[in-house]
C-alpha cells in the first residue's frame, strides 16, 4: 500500500533518530577538561543538546560561571568536532524500531529527509556509522542553510533536497527548535518523548506525541 506517495517525512537527528548523548558527552568532557572546567552531569548534557556543538560548549561553560569570547568558542568547537568525529558512534545507537519504521515509511511511498543543527558532514558520518544514511534522500545540516532551525528555511530546504513538496511534509523531532521550524513552515509536527527536550516535550505544542517508533506511521497518516 503506497498511501504515502508524495509525502516527505523530515527527521531531526540527535535525540530523535539516534541516541547520541553518550558520545556528545564524551567529546564535551574532553573540551571542558582541557579548559580546567567541570563537565555537567550526563543527564544535564542530554538537555543541552540540539543547537549544535558551539552552543553546547557555551552553555556547559556558563554553568561553571565561564563566558568565552567568539574566537575562543570557535577554537573549542573545532576541538570538540575533532574529538567527536574520531569515534563518532562509539556508544551512539538508533532508537528502538527506527530502522523498521523508516523502511515501512519508504515502502508506503514516503520520501525521508534529515534536518539537523549538526554539521552536514558529521551528520552523514554518524548516519553512515549506524547504518541509516542510505534510507534518506537528503541530509541537511546547519551549515547547509543560511539560517538553521527553528527557521522555516531549514525545514523547507530539507523537504526540497528530498524532492518533496512543503504542503505534504511532516516534521519529526524532540525539541522546541523542531516544533518551531515546522510551525514557521506551516507543517504538522510529531514529537518523540524519549529525546533531549529541555522544556518538557508535553509543553512543546506538537500535533502528536509518540513514545515508540512503531506509532509513527499512524501519526503521520493522521496528520497528512
Amino acid at each position: 500500500m503506497r498511501d504515502l506517495d508524495g509525502a516527505t517525512i523530515v527527521f531531526d537527528l540527535d535525540g530523535t533518530l539516534v541516541d547520541t548523548a553518550p558520545d556528545l558527552y564524551r567529546a564535551l568532557a574532553v573540551v571542558m577538561a582541557d579548559e580546567g572546567l567541570p563537565t555537567p552531569p550526563a543527564d544535564t548534557v542530554r538537555l543541552l543538546v540540539g543547537q549544535g556543538a558551539r552552543v553546547l560548549i557555551e552553555r556547559a561553560a556558563g554553568r561553571a560561571g565561564v563566558v568565552f569570547d567568539a574566537r575562543k568558542l570557535d577554537s573549542l568547537t573545532e576541538r570538540f568536532v575533532e574529538v567527536y568525529a574520531a569515534d563518532i558512534a562509539r556508544e551512539s545507537r538508533p532508537f528502538p524500531y527506527v530502522e523498521a519504521t523508516l523502511d515501512a515509511l519508504s515502502a508506503a511511498g514516503a520520501r525521508l529527509s534529515v534536518c539537523t543543527n549538526k554539521r552536514t558532514g558529521l551528520s552523514q558520518m554518524l548516519l553512515d556509522a549506524v547504518g541509516l544514511s542510505a534510507r534518506f534522500a537528503a541530509i541537511v545540516g546547519a551549515d547547509a542553510v543560511q539560517a538553521r532551525k527553528p527557521d522555516a528555511g531549514h525545514f523547507l530546504a530539507a523537504v526540497a533536497a528530498a524532492g518533496g513538496m512543503p504542503g505534504r511534509a511532516v516534521m519529526v523531532g524532540d525539541s522546541a527548535a523542531d516544533v518551531g521550524t515546522a510551525r514557521a513552515a506551516g507543517a504538522p509536527v510529531v514529537a518523540v518523548t524519549f529525546g533531549y527536550c529541555e522544556e518538557g516535550v508535553d509543553a512543546l505544542g506538537a500535533d502528536a506525541l509518540i513514545s515508540d517508533y512503531r506509532d509513527l506511521a499512524a501519526a503521520v497518516r493522521r496528520l497528512l
